[in-house]
């Protein structure tokens, strides 16, 4: 089973962004599901198979970029697109999140305008 292009997973153990990403995705017409640990992301994706994955870097148990391999090791997600987001923003986070498997990292707080512009961008292209 493929990734479904028009679905996005929020990954993020902050309630206050899972909820405002997938109110700002579900405005755009995008099927959008939350974890606030990579577990419940695990399961998601089980399920699911979104498109598009945003990652929190520091998550309890699993940190996002454990995820993120994680994810990269699975063929079926070899099409998805992992945006990491994180405070974490010196060059080498964001170097261990693009080896981790990452297509992008972006560093919080993030603008949600260009997240919008990005998710539609990526999942057009799908």
């Amino acid at each position: 089973m493929e990734t479904k292009p028009q679905s996005i997973l929020i990954v993020d153990d902050e309630l206050c962004i899972t909820h405002s990403l997938s109110f700002l995705f579900q405005t755009e017409g995008y099927e959008c599901f939350t974890a606030l640990n990579a577990m419940e992301a695990e399961e998601i994706l089980e399920e699911e198979r979104p498109g598009l994955i945003f990652l929190d870097v520091n998550m309890p148990e699993k940190d996002g970029y454990a995820l993120c391999r994680d994810i990269r090791n699975k063929p079926e997600f070899k099409d998805a697109h992992i945006i990491m987001l994180s405070a974490m923003g010196q060059e080498t986070d964001t170097k261990l999140g693009l080896e981790a498997g990452a297509n992008e990292y972006i560093t919080k707080p993030f603008d949600p305008v260009l997240l919008r512009k990005k998710a539609k961008d990526i999942l057009l292209k799908q």
